[in-house]
Parts: structure tokens; C-alpha cells; sequence
């Protein structure tokens, strides 16, 4: 059997220093156990581009443009010119007032999740802490609450891991000596002297990142620091636009984030996307898909509830649970990890509708536990009839049409179970077929005690072929979402 990611059973936590520089820092273990174990978090894009709740998280981006974007028409219709009313002209609104870190934290760990915290930070330049860093707090201003303090005493108080997203290397301004350039995608806020985003007031600039480049890189550097000495995270994960920020820069915070959590005996996480980190020091995340095979390596996989946007709009549309669910055990039997976004409301409510589906993932997971929690990869990852789409960041597409055609495997770390989960609701009577299993050196040594519905006493009967192996369904309940076979092994 291939241990495909497999950590050591005991603490990875090095007591020696991390220097900064790639070599030091390669010497961390990217993944610890208890990643590999955990499977499921979850986040949310939740912030002041809530507030208009209009087409998504980068409203911001598109309200300065003179582009005819629909954003751009909206703004300028509901609230009017930019030129008057700003985007911190929204921050008062953001009031959150019926937010409760606890409730959330329970609903978060009934969904199943072994870790959750928020977008710390989004492209906008909002910090969701008290910050003596970054005037533009939910402390200070709009919520005038630590939602982020209060989030992570609620979910590791729930028994999760905490993690912080961070998404802020993007909101410097890159272009302010050119004017060719002011709308550049690789800065958030667009520069133009019409508009506050080129204000120089002390508190202004800070928000829309109108700051030299290397003030700036040491901004994004102080605000990493902060929320690491005050909140502690197990996790810090970065959205695309990382390597915008100097290697140096990179190195530095890696080499703090490293050394705080030896001194409190943290098994940490760092996971970036694309080039933006080495893979010997961080965990890989592909956005809104997966990969196409069995990886070697643990990574990690972003996808949102909704349909169009990763914050909440209105009239927002949601993945069904099935959905979701069968494409995280893709994720899972490719040796990957899920971090789930969900969009509360600017008031602090999580939606009814995504509440049904978070309660629905975590129904079946609770029924399944021991099929998903602590268990490692197959040297398979399984077989079927679904088409996979690309995704658009690479992989495969996150909303792959399953059913009970497709099955994928997923094993105990012990190696005395191998988990066979179909991802529908097979035809009792009807026989799965699997070649793989057949052409697997690794049956005939150890040998099938048992296969059994998980959960029921029930076994299904089998037999190898020549070439193929089959599974009888039993009668026994089968499960609408998923069904899992347990194969007991000798």
C-alpha cells in the first residue's frame, strides 16, 4: 500500500528556528496529521462589499471604472457619482448586528467542518480584527466588534482548528506614475484623481493602498504579523496575487508565522496558489475545482455554496448538497482537503438556504464518519462514467455530474478497511463491476474478510472475474447522496 501524504503519527512541531530564506523554511512539514485527517472547513467572503450585495465581492473593482460595467450603472443609479459617494461610504452600513460567533461555530461544526474562520482580509482592504495597524477595522469602524476575536474563541471553543484567508496583496496601487495604467488589474482599487482611491489623507490611503510599494509591502507584512499574535491561527491561506509581494517580504512572514506557533506548539498550515510558495513549505490550493488524479501530495481545494458569487447577493442561487458532497469525495480520494465558502448576510445571519445544505453535508458525513475523518487515499482513486469539465484555475471543474455509476475509494490509515463510496444510490440487485480492483496485486496477498453497507450488518456478496471484480447490492438501505461499502480486510 502507497501512505500517499501520510504524516507522521506524532507532532511535527520543530523546535529549531526557521531563517528566512526558502531552505529554512523548507525544513516545515506542509501538511501536518491532523489536515489530513480533518477533510472539510470552512470560510466565508463576508465584508463591506456585502453591503450593496450587488454581483459580487469585487464591487469595489468595478464601481471606479468607466467601463459600463453593470456595477459601475448600479452604483451610480442606487447611491450616485463615485466621486461622492465612496466605497468607505459603505462602511457604516456594514453593522452586523445580529452576528453570533457562537452560533455560527455550532453550525459550522454540525456541517461537519474540522476547521473555519473568515476572510480576515479580502482585496478591499477591511480587516475583519481589531487592528492597531489598519485604521479600516471592524473594531473601530462599521461592526465595532473583534469578529474575528469572538470567531476564533467560537470555533476553537466547538473543538475546530481556526484558519485565517487573506486576500490583501492585491490591494496596493501599482500605478499611480501611470496613467495608462491606472485601471490595471493587479491593483484593486483603480487609480484616478476624480476619486478617493488616489486620496493621500492618512486614514484614506490606507484603505485604497495609495502607498509607495514598499510602504506598502511592509503594511501587508504588519497586518499578517497582528493577527498571528493575537488570534493564533492553524492556518493561514492566501488568495492569488501573493507573488505581487517581494520574496523577501514572503520569507519574512513565513519564518515568523513558523517560529510563533513552535513556541506554542502549533502544527501550522500555510497554503497558497498557483507559484506563490514552495511546495516543500506550503499546501496547494486550486480554486473552484480539483485535480484530475491521485496526488502524492495533500492539497487543497476552495469552492463556494453559491452559484454566482462568493459573497452574499441578493438573489443568490445555491449548489444543491448532493452536488457538493459528491464532488468532495472526489476531492478526498485524490488525496485532497475541502475548504468550503458560505456568504452571510451584511447583518450577520447565514441564510436559511445555505444553512439547509451545510446541515444536509453534515448529516451524511456524521452517518459516514468513519469513511471520511483520518482516512488516506487508495492507491486508486476510483473509476466511473461522469465527464469532468476543466476548471478554471486549473484541475477539474467543482460541479461534476456524479452518479451512481461513479465510485471512488478512500482507506483507514491502518490499512485494515478499504472504503468503496458510490456517489449515488445504487439499484439493489444490480452488480457494480470494477477492473481495478482486479488488475490489484494487492487483494490476493491480504485477501476480502467482509463487504458490508457501512453503517448495517448487511454484506453484499463478490467475487473476482478474470478480468473484473464484482459487488452484488444488497437489500439494505442505500443512501440518496452517497452509499459506502466497507470492505473489511484480512
Amino acid at each position: 500500500m502507497l501512505l500517499m501524504g501520510l504524516s507522521s503519527s506524532c507532532s511535527t512541531v520543530d523546535s529549531a528556528e526557521y531563517k528566512a530564506d526558502w531552505d529554512s523554511l523548507s525544513h516545515h512539514e506542509a501538511a501536518p496529521e491532523w489536515f489530513a485527517d480533518a477533510k472539510l472547513g470552512i470560510y466565508f467572503t463576508w465584508g463591506v462589499y456585502t453591503v450593496p450585495a450587488f454581483h459580487n465581492e469585487w464591487y469595489p473593482w468595478h464601481m471606479y471604472r468607466s467601463d459600463g460595467h453593470a456595477v459601475e450603472k448600479h452604483h451610480r443609479e442606487t447611491y450616485g457619482d463615485p466621486k461622492y459617494f465612496n466605497y468607505h461610504d459603505f462602511v457604516p452600513m456594514f453593522k452586523a448586528e445580529q452576528f453570533d460567533a457562537d452560533e455560527w461555530a455550532k453550525l459550522f461544526r454540525e456541517a461537519g467542518a474540522k476547521f473555519a474562520g473568515p476572510c480576515a482580509q479580502h482585496h478591499d482592504g477591511f480587516a475583519l480584527w481589531k487592528s492597531a495597524v489598519n485604521p479600516w477595522n471592524a473594531y473601530d469602524k462599521g461592526p465595532k466588534q473583534d469578529l474575528t476575536g469572538e470567531l476564533e474563541t467560537a470555533i476553537k471553543g466547538e473543538g475546530m482548528k481556526f484558519i485565517t484567508t487573506f486576500h490583501h496583496a492585491r490591494n496596493g496601487q501599482r500605478y499611480a506614475d501611470d496613467p495608462e495604467r491606472w485601471g490595471g488589474y493587479n491593483s484593486h482599487f483603480t487609480y484616478h484623481p476624480d476619486y478617493a482611491t488616489t486620496s493621500t489623507d492618512p486614514e484614506l490611503r490606507k484603505l485604497y493602498g495609495n502607498m509607495p510599494e514598499d510602504e506598502f509591502n511592509q503594511y501587508w507584512y504588519d497586518q499578517l504579523k497582528e493577527v498571528v499574535d493575537q488570534y493564533s491561527p492553524d492556518i493561514v491561506w492566501f488568495d492569488s496575487w501573493l507573488d505581487l509581494i517581494p520574496a523577501e517580504y514572503r520569507q519574512r512572514f513565513a519564518a515568523y508565522y513558523l517560529n510563533e506557533a513552535a513556541k506554542k506548539n502549533q502544527d501550522v498550515v500555510l497554503a497558497y496558489k498557483q507559484n506563490d510558495l514552495p511546495k516543500s513549505l506550503g499546501v496547494l490550493d486550486i480554486e473552484q475545482g480539483g485535480k484530475k488524479d491521485l496526488s502524492e501530495s495533500i492539497w487543497l481545494t476552495d469552492v463556494t455554496l453559491s452559484t454566482k458569487s462568493w459573497c452574499y447577493t441578493k438573489g443568490q442561487e445555491y449548489k444543491p448538497a448532493d452536488l457538493v458532497l459528491r464532488n468532495m469525495i472526489d476531492v478526498w480520494s485524490k488525496n485532497g482537503i475541502v475548504l468550503l465558502n458560505i456568504s452571510p448576510r451584511i447583518d450577520g445571519t447565514i441564510p436559511d438556504e445555505q444553512k439547509k445544505v451545510l446541515r444536509e453535508i453534515g448529516g451524511w458525513i456524521k452517518k459516514h464518519e468513519e469513511a471520511v475523518y483520518g482516512t488516506r487515499p487508495f492507491d486508486v482513486y476510483g473509476f466511473g462514467k461522469a465527464k469532468a469539465a476543466d476548471g478554471h484555475f486549473g484541475g477539474q471543474s467543482a460541479t461534476v455530474e456524479y452518479s451512481a455509476h461513479d465510485g471512488r475509494f478512500l482507506r483507514s490509515k491502518d490499512g485494515k478497511f478499504l472504503y468503496l463510496i458510490m456517489l449515488g444510490k445504487p439499484t439493489v440487485g444490480s452488480e457494480i463491476e470494477i477492473r481495478k480492483l482486479a488488475q490489484h496485486d494487492f487483494f490476493p496477498e491480504q485477501g476480502i474478510k467482509r463487504i458490508t453497507v457501512l453503517g448495517t450488518d448487511t454484506e453484499a456478496d463478490w467475487r473476482f472475474g478474470l478480468r473484473n471484480f464484482f459487488l452484488k447490492v444488497p437489500e439494505a438501505p442505500m443512501d440518496d447522496i452517497a452509499t459506502v461499502f466497507k470492505f473489511e480486510l484480512n
